[in-house]
C-alpha cells in the first residue's frame, strides 16, 4: 500500500513474518528506537546483535510522551556519526511512533524514519496519516509536527503477545472503523470478531489493511486536518474524554469504543440513525470492550471539560460527528448538548452486562 502525503509518498508493507527485521537491522546510518517491553519480550529473537550505542529503550506510557524524551533521543543521536543521513528506526506503539516521528520531523529539518508498528493500534489506525503527539504538561497531545514515515512495516505475529488489555484496544478501532464505513462492513465485522478475539493471523491483516484503506483516503484529501479529515474523530470526541478523566486507566482503543456506543446513542436519540444498526454496533463493541472502571463516578462536567480543551473545537459550542441515515452517513454537528452526554453515559453504564 502506498499513502501520497504532500511531503512525500510513503509505503506499507504487510510481512507474513520476522525475516525483514534483519534486512532492516543491517541498514547502516541507523539508530533504534524500541518499546522496553517490546526489546525484553523479542531481544533474543531479534535484538540481540543491537550495538548499545544504537539502541535506546522507552517505557511507553503517557507520562514519557513529553519533549524531554525527545530530547534525549536527539541527544543520543547528535552523537551518532550519521548527521542529515541518520536513519531512525522505531518498534512499537502509538506513544512510541508518537515521540520518534516527532524526534525525526525536527532533527536536522528532518530524518529518514522507519516506523514498525508493534500494538494493533498503532498497525491498524496511527501509523498512517502524518501526525506526531507529545503531551506537555496537563494537555494530551498539544505539541505535534506532522511527518510519516518513510516506510511502514506490520507484522501481525508481534499482536500475538499482546496482553488481552492491549489486544481489545486495537480492536476497539478496528470495530470502530468498520462501523464507519457502513453496514456491509459492519456485517463482515459481526462474522469476524470471534475470529479477532483469538488472534487469527489472517483476519488481523485483513482487518488491518481494510481499516487503513479506509483512512489512507481522509488523510490524503485533507493531511492537515482542515477539513474532511474531522470526520475521523467519530466517537474519539468522547474517547478521549474518557481516557483522559480516568487517568489512562481505560486505554485508547476501549474508550473510543465506548465512545462509539455514545456517540450512537446520542444518534438514536436524535433521530439520525435507526436502533436496530445501534444494537448491531454495540452487540460487538460490548465484546471488546473489558473494564471495570465505572464513568458515572466521574461528574459529567469533567468529560465535558476535556472535551471543551479538545483543538477540534471551535466555538463555545460542542463538536462532535455522528452518524445519519441508512447509508451510516458521518456528519459534523456543533449543537452537542451536555444533557445528551449524561444520557448517553448513563445508558452505556446501566445496559452494560
Amino acid at each position: 500500500m502506498i499513502v501520497h502525503s504532500k511531503r512525500y509518498s510513503y509505503t506499507i508493507a504487510i510481512e507474513d513474518d520476522f525475516s525483514f527485521v534483519e534486512t532492516l537491522l543491517s541498514t547502516e546510518n541507523t539508530f533504534f528506537v524500541i518499546d522496553q517491553k517490546v526489546y525484553e519480550i523479542y531481544r533474543q529473537q531479534l535484538f540481540s546483535n543491537i550495538p548499545a550505542e544504537k539502541l535506546m529503550l522507552i517505557k511507553a506510557v503517557e507520562e514519557n510522551k513529553t519533549i524531554d524524551t525527545a530530547l534525549k533521543i536527539c541527544e543520543r543521536m547528535t552523537e551518532f556519526p550519521a548527521k542529515r543521513n541518520a536513519h531512525l528506526i522505531s518498534f512499537g506503539g502509538g506513544i512510541v511512533q508518537d515521540i520518534t516521528g516527532f524526534v525525526a520531523s525536527i532533527l536536522y529539518r528532518g530524518i529518514y524514519w522507519t516506523f514498525i508498528p508493534t500494538t494493533l493500534l498503532a498497525a491498524c489506525d496511527s501509523c498512517i496519516g502524518s501526525k506526531t503527539s507529545l503531551n506537555y504538561k496537563k494537555y494530551k497531545n498539544l505539541l505535534g509536527t506532522f511527518y510519516p514515515p518513510m516506510d511502514i512495516y506490520i507484522c501481525s505475529r508481534f499482536f500475538q503477545t499482546l496482553s488481552e488489555k492491549d489486544l481489545m484496544s486495537g480492536l476497539g478501532e478496528v470495530v470502530k472503523f468498520n462501523i464507519m464505513a457502513g453496514i456491509g462492513s459492519l456485517t463482515s465485522i459481526e462474522k469476524d470478531i470471534d475470529g479477532l478475539l483469538q488472534k487469527d493471523e489472517n483476519l488481523l491483516n485483513h482487518y488491518v489493511e481494510s481499516s487503513l484503506m479506509f483512512k489512507k483516503d481522509f488523510v490524503e484529501e485533507d493531511e492537515y486536518d482542515e477539513g474532511i479529515r474531522i470526520k475521523l474523530n467519530f466517537a474519539h470526541t468522547f474517547g478521549h474524554a474518557i481516557e483522559t478523566v480516568t487517568q489512562y486507566v481505560i486505554p485508547h482503543g476501549t474508550a473510543v469504543a465506548i465512545g462509539t456506543i455514545i456517540a450512537n446513542h446520542i444518534s438514536v436519540k436524535r433521530g439520525l440513525m435507526k436502533d436496530t444498526i445501534a444494537q448491531r454496533c454495540e452487540a460487538v463493541l460490548r465484546k471488546i470492550i473489558k473494564t471495570d472502571e465505572i464513568l458515572l463516578q466521574y461528574p459529567i462536567q469533567s468529560f465535558v471539560d476535556v472535551m471543551r480543551k479538545d483543538k477540534k473545537q471551535i466555538s463555545k459550542h460542542l463538536t462532535a460527528v455522528l452518524i445519519y441515515g441508512d447509508t451510516m452517513e458521518l456528519i459534523l454537528t456543533h449543537d452537542l448538548m451536555v444533557e445528551e452526554i449524561s444520557d448517553a453515559v448513563k445508558y452505556y453504564e446501566t445496559h452494560n452486562n
